[in-house]
């Protein structure tokens, strides 16, 4: 079965070319040339190798003849008659018929005395002077002497004349050929039988070859086609020698594969299709950056064509995602953002996370609808409260006329008071609501200027006094820092004015309530504490959000609206801060809220700060109104 692209495959790529391939059977030339060129060096090996032992076994021969001459000659003395003699010429002839060697004999002025037949080279030079061997005999008679010399190999031994002229000496000579000719014939005869074996066994090698080159050019076949993608291929052989098994190895690896391709075939199928039938865009990068793999929902919905292989940036244009894309590549964490700009009229929240293989893949969420629900929703509930305000005032004017004109008594005035009293409720409520949908809206804009912090918790502090007065607490500020944030007073008036209204509310077991502000690296730290009953810790991350209420009688009978704090956490994120509360059970509750710091001109931001007011916020943001109403946990 042919391999088919996957998952960040390139598709659109041409496939590889099939590998150049000679006629007939490479294998099997190469394989034969190597044995040939094997068997030449060993047939040249053997030939050095013979010349070598034939060498070795004529230079042994020729000292054993030497020692055998050397024993002639000490026998031959014993037969050699005195030179004065008559005899001495018949006993030398006689002498070297027995032993087969030429027989002289010199006298001890180095003349020669008598002679069998010399060897050719020996006759032309006899009266030219004393042979060196005879020489050394006579000047050495405890010792043999012996020479080599024009082929011929000479012995020669000291003897005793007996008469008045001393010593003679008695020499020997055998030709070197004797020795020399059956070597060089049995090592002639050994080379050729050595020629003949290596031409019948390369002869023999060459067949052999041939049939494993063949059996190894099937593999090579197999091994192609299985590199082409073709996992059907088999080699198929008989159950002969090793190269058998080496092919069922093979043929059982090509299936395996095949069977685990057609496996990871059908589960990218599967993972095709459920990722192409998923309602949110999805997109997988390479570590480099480039397009992978994208699902059809992504490919209707991007204004240009999605490249396979391609950098993403030429198929996506839109920065938040470039930007979630290129956090999860380079810095390996999860990127969040929300686009804008890849559709016209739609919104999607990008989240793309880091592939443990490299690359990333991004997952675009689209909330158009919650984005246009929650639009919907925020103009619903301000039109809503913006009707309900005039005729809950008309309603308020004419109770409190009817309570201030003294004609109503007994039980109509309490009625009159209950209507008044929850009617304030709902006055406050709308007003809340309204001051909520203001802030949520992106018609908000925050008027932000450098204002020393211990300004802010002044001020608050000091506007608040009157509600403090009243409630029987104190309030003191314990705690503060000169360091400017870029911040809108009026607004962060309402935070605090939310959070100390809340916290007289709910810690009024405490007497007393603490504020101050305090500079930490990157920030400065506002806080409200109180020491009343506290916040569970189940509670904690949920008090922010709207109408929601620890104690929902409690709540009800201080008369708050359950918007308070979500409105302070709201005005808080649009300063580029954040908020959160910590409490315990039975030791109050501090809530504290985190501006970034003001910088000089002349210092850089250090890494960790960011700019204290985004400016895209605020061209974004439209100036709005809070409303001031009791904050409720």
């Amino acid at each position: 079965m042919a391999a088919r692209p996957g998952i960040g495959s390139h598709e659109n790529q041409p496939p590889s070319p099939p590998p150049n391939r000679t006629k007939g059977h490479p294998v099997t030339g190469r394989v034969l040339s190597r044995l040939l060129f094997a068997f030449g060096l060993a047939l040249l090996a053997g030939a050095a190798l013979i010349e070598l032992s034939a060498h070795r076994l004529e230079g042994v021969l020729q000292r054993r003849a030497e020692v055998s001459l050397a024993q002639k000659a000490h026998l031959a003395v014993l037969q050699i008659p005195p030179s004065e003699s008559g005899s001495l010429a018949i006993a030398v002839r006689r002498v070297a018929q027995e032993t087969g060697a030429a027989t002289s004999v010199f006298g001890a002025d180095g003349r020669l005395l008598s002679a069998s037949p010399l060897p050719p080279q020996e006759s032309s030079t006899a009266n030219s002077g004393i042979p060196g061997e005879v020489a050394a005999a006579l000047a050495h008679p405890e010792a043999t002497a012996v020479e080599e010399r024009n082929g011929y190999v000479y012995v020669a031994v000291a003897a005793d004349s007996g008469g008045p002229g001393g010593r003679e000496a008695l020499r020997m000579a055998e030709p070197l050929s004797v020795i020399a000719a059956p070597v060089r014939a049995f090592s002639r005869d050994l080379l050729a039988s050595l020629v003949v074996s290596m031409l019948i066994g390369a002869v023999l090698a060459a067949i052999m070859a041939w049939r494993s080159a063949r059996r190894l050019n099937r593999i090579v076949v197999f091994a192609q086609r299985v590199a082409n993608g073709d996992l059907s291929a088999r080699v198929e052989e008989a159950d002969l020698d090793e190269y058998s098994a080496v092919a069922r190895a093979l043929d059982t690896t090509a299936s395996r594969l095949e069977q685990s391709f057609q496996a990871l075939e059908s589960s990218r199928s599967e993972l095709t299709a459920l990722l192409n039938s998923m309602q949110e865009a999805v997109i997988a990068v390479d570590a480099a950056g480039r397009v992978s793999w994208c699902n059809a929902v992504l490919r209707k919905i991007a204004l240009t064509p999605i490249q396979e292989g391609r950098a993403l940036v030429n198929s996506v244009r839109d920065p938040e995602v470039l930007t979630a894309v290129s956090t999860a590549l380079q810095q390996g964490s999860d990127g969040r953002a929300r686009s804008t700009s890849l559709a016209p009229g739609r919104v999607f929240e990008v989240n793309a996370a880091p592939m443990p293989g490299g690359g990333a893949v991004a997952v675009l969420h689209d909330i158009s609808e919650i984005e246009r629900s929650e639009a919907s929703r925020r103009d619903f509930i301000a039109n809503v409260s913006h009707e309900l305000r005039t005729p809950l005032t008309c309603v308020m004017g004419y109770v409190e006329t009817l309570l201030d004109s003294g004609e109503i008594i007994g039980q109509a005035r309490e009625f009159l008071q209950i209507i008044l009293k929850n009617a304030g409720r709902m006055s406050r409520l709308t007003e809340d609501l309204l001051a909520l949908a203001g802030v949520e809206s992106g018609d908000y804009k925050v008027q932000l200027r450098s204002i020393p912090a211990s300004r802010i918790v002044g001020d608050a502090v000091t506007s608040l006094a009157g509600l403090v007065l009243d409630s029987n607490l104190i309030l003191e500020i314990v705690e503060k820092t000169d360091q400017p944030v870029m911040a809108d007073p009026d607004a962060l008036d309402q935070v605090f004015g939310n959070l100390v209204e809340n916290a007289i509310k709910y810690g009024k077991t405490g007497m007393r309530i603490r504020a101050g502000a305090r500079c930490l690296e990157s920030c400065v730290e506002f806080y409200v504490q109180d020491f009343g009953s506290g916040i569970a810790f189940e509670h904690l991350d949920r008090i922010f959000e709207r109408f929601y209420r620890v104690d929902k009688a409690r709540s009800r009978e201080s008369g708050g609206t359950g918007l308070g704090l979500a409105i302070a956490k709201q005005v808080v994120h649009l300063h580029g801060g954040d908020i959160r509360c910590e409490s315990e059970l039975g030791s109050g509750a501090t809530f504290l809220f985190r501006l970034p710091r003001c910088l000089p001109p002349s210092q850089p931001a250090t890494d960790g700060e960011r700019p204290t007011a985004p400016a895209k916020a605020e061209e974004e943001r439209s100036e709005g109104a809070l409303a001031s109403r009791p904050a409720d946990r």
